[in-house]
């Protein structure tokens, strides 16, 4: 990496100031994806994922039934009440 030379304050002040909001950007970049990742950990995601590999799986008449029931299923699990 080659040494820069300034000739003025106001151009290490800019570069100062450029290198802050890189750094800014790689930190919500970052915040961005660990909530994306916590995000996709949620159980109601989880099982999504799994049914929905299922689901583009099957074909026919089978698999419509599938497509049409598991949201209504899903929903009626995550709104459910505990103990019940």
């Amino acid at each position: 990496m080659a040494t820069k030379k300034y000739s003025s304050y106001a151009q290490i002040d800019r570069e100062l100031e450029i290198l802050k909001i890189e750094k800014e950007i790689s930190y919500q970049k970052l915040v961005l994806s660990i909530q994306v990742t916590k995000d996709s950990f949620a159980p109601k995601n989880i099982a999504r994922g799994l049914l929905g590999s299922f689901k583009t799986s099957l074909e026919g008449s089978y698999g419509t039934i599938l497509n049409i029931a598991i949201p209504f299923i899903l929903k009626w699990i995550t709104n459910r009440k505990r103990g019940c």
